[in-house]
């Protein structure tokens, strides 16, 4: 069978995956989109991100509803349809994949529907439904991503034992439910299921959850769980699962007891792991390393010169925008215009509040020796939370003592994601914290927060009274 020939062929049609293809035919380059699914978009378009963000404000309108009444404003008991929540969520799905799908047709990119496998470094097969398919080209970019971690002892085969591909469908609500990991994913859908009315358990193996974050971040948001779930076990260990009958039982270890008990959906969130299997890497340079993540340098490049890894298979921080910055740093370098990835990349967990950070965290700074000073500004202190009951925040600076340029930022509180788009801006642009503070804010905004908590560095913040403080 005779063989396609391109200059570049994307395999995967992520968030990374499809940024670079589309790049790559924006810069003139003849382009092949390789995915398997029939939908463009990956994980973070159709069982990620964008699901899970719609059902978290889905949701969060279920809380709102019921905490008006002190505002005197009185509904009446939300009443849930599943089938049409999941129906809402799914056209969301449709319209941004078919978006995709236009955009790849409107910028001449090929779109080839298979499983790509390496013949070679320069060769790939694709097994479509209509056959095999040969391309060859000049580079390739792998972006096929990663997948939810499922340990062997907990992978029962039944359907009641739900990674957050199954959690994401909503085929009901059970009343107990048992989330295994208390990372962001599991934190997230734990409000998903506890606003729907589940009773919410989670298992944590660390003495911390949301470990990635410093903690007085991540308080607040431990402080609304445990009022929302029914329940968070820090340093506790799931040994043993069982299918009996609907339910599964749960065999752990918790403050030196064993535990045995039954729930109705047990969630298992405990990371996630490459996409690196049965590709034919093997065929090819390109080298994993011991968790099989494809190993990369600065530009993207493998250890095989035609071949570019990005994003998730890439390892590092497993975020959708990291690898939409990746593919531009991987077509820009093999387009000659020669760069290396040294962004700032902000992390978002959208629990309730919301939990945002970029830069060093003081845990980071720590471990690294770095020199810093800590900055703080309480929410309760902010006239725009508290018009809207939201005064558990805080927004935290990191900030080095000499030069007084902002090492690292972190924000807890209702709409964080949106708000620590400033602070990645101010650190890319090398901004100092006197920057921040002279930089006049609107009123009355969450974003006020940012410049009063710069202030609040030399002592002077309006709305809160501080001293500055020395070098920890």
């Amino acid at each position: 069978m005779d063989s396609i020939k391109t200059e570049i062929v994307v395999v995967g049609a992520g968030p990374g995956g499809y940024a670079a293809a589309f790049y790559a035919a924006d810069l003139g380059m003849k382009v092949i989109l390789i995915e398997r699914e029939k939908k463009l978009g990956g994980v973070c378009l159709n069982r990620g991100c964008i699901p899970s963000k719609a059902l978290l404000y889905a949701t969060h309108q279920i809380v709102n509803s019921r905490e008006s009444a002190h505002r005197g404003i009185t509904f009446a008991e939300p009443k849930i349809e599943v089938d049409k929540l999941r129906a809402w969520k799914g056209s969301i799905i449709e319209k941004l994949a078919g978006g995709v799908a236009s955009l790849a047709k409107m910028r001449g990119v090929t779109v080839i529907t298979g499983r790509a496998y390496f013949e070679g470094s320069n060769k790939l097969r694709v097994e479509t439904e209509q056959g095999q398919q040969f391309v060859e080209y000049d580079k390739a970019i792998l972006a096929v991503g990663s997948a939810p971690a499922m340990p062997k002892a907990f992978d029962l085969g039944n359907p009641r034992v739900m990674t957050s591909t199954e959690a994401l469908e909503v085929t009901d609500i059970p009343e107990n439910l048992l989330v295994i990991g208390g990372g962001y994913i599991g934190m997230e859908l734990g409000f998903v299921y506890s606003a729907l009315g589940s009773k919410v358990t989670v298992v944590e193996a660390m003495d911390a959850i949301l470990a990635g974050a410093d903690a007085d971040l991540a308080r607040p948001v431990v402080a609304n769980a445990k009022k929302s779930f029914k329940e968070i076990r820090l340093k506790a260990r799931v040994t043993k699962m069982a299918t009996v009958g609907k339910q599964i039982k749960v065999d752990s270890e918790f403050n030196g007891e064993k535990l045995s008990e039954l729930y109705d959906r047990v969630l298992v969130s405990v990371g996630r792991v490459p996409n690196s299997a049965d590709l034919g890497l093997e065929n090819t340079k390109a080298v994993l390393d011991e968790k099989g993540f494809v190993k990369v340098n600065s530009q993207q490049q493998t250890d095989d010169p035609s071949i570019y890894a990005i994003g998730d298979i890439a390892g590092g921080i497993l975020l959708a925008h990291k690898a939409h910055k990746e593919a531009r740093n991987a077509i820009e370098n093999i387009h000659g215009e020669s760069g290396i990835f040294e962004s700032i990349i902000p992390a978002v967990v959208f629990t309730d509040p919301e939990l945002a950070w970029c830069g060093l965290t003081e845990v980071e700074a720590k471990e690294k020796g770095v020199a810093y000073v800590v900055s703080k500004f309480p929410w309760s202190a902010s006239g725009r939370a508290l018009s809207f009951d939201r005064t558990d925040g805080i927004t935290k600076m990191l900030i080095d003592p000499e030069t007084e340029r902002v090492l690292g930022v972190g924000i807890c509180g209702a709409g964080a994601g949106e708000l620590i788009a400033e602070a990645v801006l101010a650190m890319e642009m090398g901004a100092t914290v006197e920057d921040i503070a002279l930089t006049i804010h609107a009123h009355p905004t969450l974003s006020e927060t940012l410049m009063e908590c710069a202030e609040a560095f030399y002592g002077h913040a309006t709305h809160t009274f501080t001293k500055r403080k020395s070098a920890e």
